[in-house]
């Protein structure tokens, strides 16, 4: 099989895999008790980020950090860009009813500190250490919010938890996590080696691969949630969807992949893709602050600029 036929089953089988994960530790953790807020919050948030963060690990071990941090770095831009823009040619995305100030102001906070921490040349175990805690802090300010939230008797326990059964047998949770467990490793060792196959044989980097074909492949499942939030007028859930994404993707996937080893920053990165990537995340102010509503208009622009950044990578 060719390098492109493998690297398109690895990155199904990653796919199939964080879904797996995804619906078995859900409704493990509503079969144990622990309520359906706090599971939406982690496990979820955790399980939908496992593809891109096999692929980041599994990079670093592999000696290929452009992969790495291309995917991160091309995840958040196509999530702002294609993962808005395409349901917006759909449907108009009623941003104007939302309430996603406070998360927003995380997300710009946490790429400001990702591109700080990338101008020091190497994400290391300590710039990890700084990306983990503060992620920690914003959980924690999650918590107390659900909490309050909990208290004010306003809790909607299984509300957007599409994976919640809280019947579900335990055999079929086996299942899944079983299913989640095997499959991720597997999908990312294909994805990652047959990626710079590619990479090599068509004479361009590891780190335009990341930005490009495997950033936009991790970010199909967010696609596909914000395609049916749109088509469901659920417009609080697709932003929320996308803001949350590119958050994990900076403080936990970089986070954790220095575990396993440092991700020397390639200089293109501090030159070009991380200012598109802020740039990208900018954008969403009007649709945050503004009360403006992602029009098809908007959904034209923001796909066409996408399309514009990815002919750029590859010139």
């Amino acid at each position: 099989m060719t390098p492109w036929l493998l690297s398109g089953l690895g990155l199904t089988i990653l796919l199939l895999a964080g879904d797996a994960l995804v619906r078995g530790a859900v409704n493990l953790s509503l079969r144990l008790g622990v309520p359906a807020l706090i599971v939406s919050l982690t496990i979820v948030a955790f399980g939908t980020s496992a593809p891109e963060l096999l692929i980041a690990i599994k990079a670093v071990q592999e000696n290929a950090p452009g992969i790495a941090l291309g995917n991160v770095v091309g995840s958040n831009t196509a999530n702002i860009l294609l993962v808005l823009g395409i349901p917006a040619l759909l449907a108009t995305l009623h941003t104007s009813e939302c309430d996603t100030r406070k998360t927003y102001v995380f997300m710009l906070a946490a790429s400001i500190l990702f591109i700080g921490l990338a101008m020091c040349g190497t994400f290391t175990l300590l710039s990890g250490a700084v990306l983990l805690g503060a992620l920690g802090l914003i959980l924690a300010d999650a918590f107390r919010d659900a909490h309050a939230h909990r208290c004010n008797g306003d809790d909607e326990p299984l509300d957007g938890l599409e994976e919640a059964d809280p019947e579900m047998p335990y055999w079929r949770v086996a299942i899944y996590l079983v299913l989640g467990l095997i499959g991720l490793p597997l999908g990312a060792h294909m994805l990652v080696d047959n990626a710079s196959i590619i990479a090599r044989t068509y004479g361009v980097s590891d780190t335009v691969i990341g930005l490009t074909l495997v950033a936009v492949g991790t970010s199909l499942p967010e696609l596909a949630t914000t395609v049916m939030a749109a088509l469901r007028r659920q417009a609080d859930v697709a932003l929320g969807n996308v803001i949350g994404s590119n958050m994990f993707n900076l403080l936990a996937i970089v986070g954790i992949a220095t575990l396993f080893g440092e991700i020397p920053v390639d200089p293109a990165f501090l030159q070009f893709d991380l200012w598109v990537m802020l740039g990208a995340s900018l954008l969403l102010i009007p649709f945050v602050f503004l009360g403006r509503d992602i029009t098809r208009t908007w959904g034209i622009a923001l796909t066409a600029l996408y399309a514009v950044y990815v002919g750029a990578v590859l010139m």
